[in-house]
């Protein structure tokens, strides 16, 4: 039974690993076009949509996600629906190094979630952790008033409020399935992107950057889900803000966009923070006997 629990634990910190490097690309892919945060959302969500119903259906998968399809994946999708509607515009109104570090307050906002409606308590090494982390985030934020991006970082505050909400969600109900529910995030996005923007319109070579954008993005939400299930919510938080000093390396390498001297403060107490709040989840060796 624990060497069970042992692998489930290991494959979670996998899987959530590895969705924070992928989602470490959404912001190059965002800042990559000219069309506007509707316009990549619209090509975005078609590709996910489709990218994730193929998956399904080579994996035979669909009839058992559609059984188990209940009112926590409902909601499951209308939160990542409301989360990736201002993930996006983020992007375009801020800087990726921003987003990313405000991002990486996901590890207090989700204990405190979890706290709230499952009662997983945090150890306090991981309160004090991400005590640290909000005053990296308020630091980087700071800078954004000078610079006019504040929007934009409010918009990466509500994203990350979304996407703690989802973990826990999934922690509460692990039986819930994870793509369907991502799929449908993407499809209940379409109309507002065709209201407010013009999809038909985009550059064809933009389109074919974002149906990437879609395939990335799909991968991505999947990987997270699928972990946040086999791990605590915090941990899989502070996991997933190991995106935080991923994203803006890509952002200088790619875009030549560097952070500002508030931005790299900031992330530097928050990967402290991520760092030393490891140590919190090692796993006790059992007593002999058990």
């Amino acid at each position: 039974m624990n060497d069970s629990l042992t692998a489930n634990h290991k494959a979670g910190v996998i899987l959530v690993c590895l969705s924070a490097v992928t989602f470490s690309t959404a912001g190059i892919f965002t800042k990559a076009v000219s069309a506007t945060a509707w316009d990549v959302i619209f090509w975005r969500g078609i590709s996910a949509v489709v990218i994730t119903l193929l998956i399904l259906w080579f994996r035979g998968g669909i009839k058992d996600e559609l059984r188990r399809f209940r009112a926590p994946a409902l909601l499951a999708a209308i939160i990542m629906a409301s989360g990736t509607a201002a993930f996006i515009p983020a992007f375009k109104l801020t800087t990726i190094a921003n987003v990313s570090i405000i991002w990486a307050t996901a590890p207090f906002v989700t204990a405190l979630l979890a706290w709230i409606f499952i009662n997983e308590i945090p150890s306090r090494r991981v309160l004090v952790c991400s005590a640290i982390a909000i005053g990296g985030v308020l630091i980087t934020v700071g800078g954004s008033f000078s610079g006019g991006n504040i929007f934009g970082d409010l918009l990466a505050l509500w994203m990350t409020l979304m996407m703690s909400a989802t973990m826990v969600l999934y922690r509460l109900h692990p039986s819930t399935p994870t793509m369907l529910p991502a799929a449908l995030s993407s499809v209940l996005l379409l109309p507002f992107a065709m209201l407010y923007s013009d999809p038909m319109v985009t550059n064809p070579a933009e389109i074919g950057i974002l149906v990437c954008f879609g395939a990335v993005f799909a991968a991505a939400s999947v990987l997270l889900a699928e972990g946040a299930r086999l791990i605590p919510s915090a941990q899989a938080a502070l996991l997933s803000a190991l995106e935080t000093p991923l994203a803006p390396i890509w952002a200088v390498l790619i875009l030549a966009e560097f952070p500002t001297l508030q931005a790299v403060v900031g992330g530097v107490l928050i990967m402290g923070a991520i760092l030393f709040s490891q140590a919190s989840f090692k796993r006790r060796k059992p007593h002999k006997g058990s």
